[in-house]
């Protein structure tokens, strides 16, 4: 019964390309000629602004005012503590301050804290971002 079955859809599929052409050309291997292949290009589309650096970069932290902006997670605090004992310790002459957001969205932040933070900012040579995660 099952070889009964396999010869039925078999005489089918024949009947099937033997009556379409354009089916059997489809099925059956083409013309190489016939094949048509368009390439693409992975890169996407250059941004004709040059990049540059956000502000220039300083050669040595030695006798900077260096901040470290504390974001406000659990760990941030703990980190740029340590961080700055270590930085204190590698440069006796240079400054470091910490500042310490307690919020997480910074539009709040700007809008709360903005004097407090723009006079922070504008008062080191260099910032170092610390997240807590």
């Amino acid at each position: 019964m099952t070889r009964l079955r396999y010869f039925l859809v078999l005489g089918i599929f024949a009947a099937i390309v033997a009556v379409s052409p354009g089916l059997s050309g489809a099925l059956l291997a083409q013309d190489a000629s016939e094949i048509q292949y368009e390439t693409l290009s992975p890169w996407a589309e250059v941004d004709p602004v040059p990049l540059r650096g956000i502000s220039p970069r300083i050669d040595s932290l030695a006798g900077k005012k260096i901040g470290l902006f504390a974001n406000y997670k659990r760990a941030a605090m703990p980190i740029a503590e340590a961080l700055q004992r270590r930085l204190e310790s590698k440069y006796p002459d240079s400054t470091v301050t910490l500042y310490h957001s307690n919020r997480w969205n910074v539009t709040e932040f700007e809008t709360d804290n903005r004097e407090k933070f723009t006079e922070w900012a504008e008062g080191v040579d260099a910032a170092i971002l610390v997240v807590g995660d």
